[in-house]
C-alpha cells in the first residue's frame, strides 16, 4: 500500500515537471517568433515585392496584437481554464504560422502575423499562471527561473535560426516549422496539464473593462513603435498618446466600479507586486534598446552578417540560461529583493562597458559586457517573475501574468523608442561615412548611459519595494483576500 502511494506521489511529480516542458515548448515559440521574422525582412521584402512601411507592419502588426491583448488574454485564461485557452491559443498561433507561411501578397502576410500576435497574447499569460497553479510555492522559483531561460534562449536564438532558415531554405519555412512544432505541443499539453481556473468569486466578463484595456495598450503600444518614424511632437503620435491616458483613465474608473472587475486594482497595493511590475518596465526599458542597436551596430558598423549577429548574443543568453534557474530557486529561500538589486547593478556595469565599443572593435571587445550582462539578466528575470506572480493569489494568476508581460512589453516598446532617438539626435554625417559610423557609436555610448542609468534606478526600486522573505508576501495577501 505504502509503495503504491509513493509510486502515485512519484508520477504526480512527474506530471508537474512535464507540464512544466510544456508551457516552456508554447513559450519557446512565442518568443522565438519575436525575433526570427527580422533577419528575414529583405527576402521577403524581395520576393513579394513590398515597400518598407509594408515590411515595418510585418513586425508592427504582431507587436500591436500581442500587447494589447495580454491582460485579456490571462483574464480569460482565469475565466475559462488555463489550459483550454492556452491550447486556443497554439491553435491560433499555429494555423496563422502555416498562413503566414503561404502568404503571396504583403496584405494577407500583415494579416495572419495580426493573428498570430493573438495566438501569442493567449498562450503567454497562461504559461506563467499554469505553473503557478501547479506547483507548490517552493518549487515555482525554480520553474520560473526555467520559463525565464527558455525565453531568453529563443529570443536569442530567433535571429541565428532565421539567418540559418533563410539562407538555406527559404523565409517561409521560419512560419511553417511552428505548425509541426504547434501541433506537438497541443498534444502534450493535453496530456500533461491539469485544467485550472479562478473559482473564488463568481465569474464574467467585464466587457468594459476589457475594451477599455485593449484600447489603452493598442494606442500606447503604437505611439511608441511609431513615434520616431512620424516624429513625438506630430499630431499622429500626441492624438494618441492623449487617447492612451484617457483610455487608462477610463479603464481604472471602470474597474473600481465593477461589482467583478477584469483586474482588482487592488492587487497594486503589494508592494512586491507593484515593484517586481516597475522593475520589469525598467529592465527591459533598458535592455531592449541595447539589444535592437548593439545588433544593428555589429552588422552596420563592424559588418558582421545577419548569422554572425545573432551569434553573438549567445555567450550572454548562455549564462541566463543556465543562471536563471538557480537564481529562481535561490528567490524561493532567500527571497527576490536582494537578487534583484544585485542583478540589476550588474546589468547597469555591463553597459557602463559598453562605452568601450568603437568603430574599430571586434566580439572580445563585447564579451566582457555580455558575459556580466549575462548574470546580471539571469538574476534579475526569475526573481523578478517570481516575486509578482508569488504576490498574486492563485486564483489571479493569469491576469497577474497579463499585468506582468504588458509592464513588459511596453518597456520594451518604449526602450526602443527611447535608444532610436538618442541615436538619431547623435547623427550628423551620412551613414554610410566614417564620420556617420562614429557618429552612430556616439549615440550609442549616450544611449548606454541613459539605459545603465535607468538600471540603477530599477535596482533601488527592487530594494525598496520588494519584501525579502516569501512568507512575508503571503501574509500580505493572505490579509487582503480577509
Amino acid at each position: 500500500m505504502r509503495a503504491r502511494v509513493l509510486a502515485v506521489l512519484a508520477a504526480e511529480e512527474n506530471r508537474k515537471w512535464w507540464t512544466l516542458f510544456a508551457v516552456s515548448f508554447g513559450l519557446f515559440m512565442i518568443m522565438l517568433d519575436n525575433t526570427v521574422v527580422n533577419v528575414a525582412l529583405p527576402t521577403m521584402q524581395r520576393d513579394l515585392h513590398v515597400s518598407i512601411s509594408q515590411l515595418e507592419w510585418v513586425v508592427i502588426a504582431y507587436a500591436l496584437t500581442f500587447a494589447s491583448l495580454l491582460i485579456t488574454g490571462g483574464k480569460l485564461a482565469d475565466l475559462y481554464g488555463r489550459r483550454r485557452i492556452f491550447v486556443v491559443g497554439l491553435v491560433i498561433f499555429s494555423l496563422s504560422s502555416l498562413a503566414c507561411g503561404l502568404a503571396s501578397s504583403a496584405g494577407f502576410l500583415i494579416g495572419a502575423r495580426a493573428v498570430q500576435g493573438v495566438g501569442a497574447a493567449l498562450m503567454n499569460p497562461a504559461t506563467l499562471s499554469i505553473i503557478v497553479a501547479t506547483l507548490a510555492p517552493k518549487q515555482r522559483g525554480q520553474a520560473i527561473g526555467i520559463w525565464a531561460g527558455v525565453s531568453a534562449l529563443a529570443l536569442a536564438i530567433g535571429p541565428l535560426a532565421g539567418g540559418l532558415i533563410t539562407q538555406h531554405l527559404n523565409w517561409n519555412w521560419i512560419f511553417f516549422i511552428n505548425v509541426p512544432v504547434g501541433a506537438l505541443a497541443i498534444v502534450v499539453s493535453q496530456l500533461v496539464i491539469r485544467e485550472s481556473r479562478d473559482t473564488s468569486v463568481e465569474q464574467s466578463i467585464d466587457l468594459p473593462g476589457l475594451a477599455t484595456s485593449v484600447g489603452f495598450l493598442f494606442a500606447l503600444s503604437y505611439a511608441l513603435v511609431e513615434g520616431n518614424r512620424h516624429g513625438w511632437t506630430s499630431p499622429e503620435i500626441l492624438g494618441l498618446f492623449a487617447a492612451s491616458a484617457a483610455l487608462l483613465a477610463a479603464f481604472v474608473l471602470v474597474e473600481h466600479r465593477q461589482r467583478l472587475p477584469m483586474l482588482d486594482l487592488s492587487l497594486f497595493r503589494i508592494g512586491a507586486f507593484t515593484g517586481a511590475n516597475v522593475v520589469a518596465m525598467l529592465v527591459t526599458l533598458s535592455m531592449f534598446g541595447v539589444f535592437f542597436f548593439v545588433s544593428l551596430y555589429v552588422q552596420n558598423i563592424l559588418h558582421y552578417s545577419a548569422t554572425q549577429a545573432g551569434a553573438i548574443f549567445l555567450p550572454m543568453v548562455l549564462l541566463i540560461s543556465v543562471i536563471a534557474p538557480v537564481a529562481g530557486k535561490l528567490s524561493d529561500s532567500v527571497g527576490s529583493r536582494w537578487l534583484m538589486g544585485g542583478g540589476m547593478t550588474l546589468l547597469g556595469i555591463s553597459l557602463l562597458l559598453y562605452e568601450r565599443v568603437g568603430v574599430h572593435s571586434n566580439f572580445w571587445t563585447l564579451l566582457p559586457q555580455l558575459l556580466v550582462g549575462g548574470v546580471g539578466m539571469a538574476m534579475t528575470m526569475s526573481p523578478m517573475t517570481s516575486a509578482a506572480m508569488g504576490a498574486v493569489p492563485v486564483e489571479k494568476a493569469g491576469v497577474g501574468s497579463g499585468v506582468l508581460n504588458s509592464f513588459r512589453q511596453v518597456g520594451g516598446s518604449l526602450g526602443i523608442a527611447v535608444m532610436g532617438a538618442i541615436v538619431a539626435a547623435s547623427i550628423h554625417h551620412s551613414p554610410g561615412s566614417a564620420a556617420g559610423a562614429q557618429d552612430y557609436v556616439d549615440g550609442l555610448h549616450r544611449g548606454f548611459e541613459v539605459a545603465a542609468a535607468i538600471t540603477f534606478v530599477a535596482a533601488f526600486v527592487a530594494v525598496v519595494t520588494v519584501r525579502t522573505r516569501p512568507e512575508v508576501v503571503r501574509e500580505h495577501i493572505a490579509e487582503l483576500a480577509a
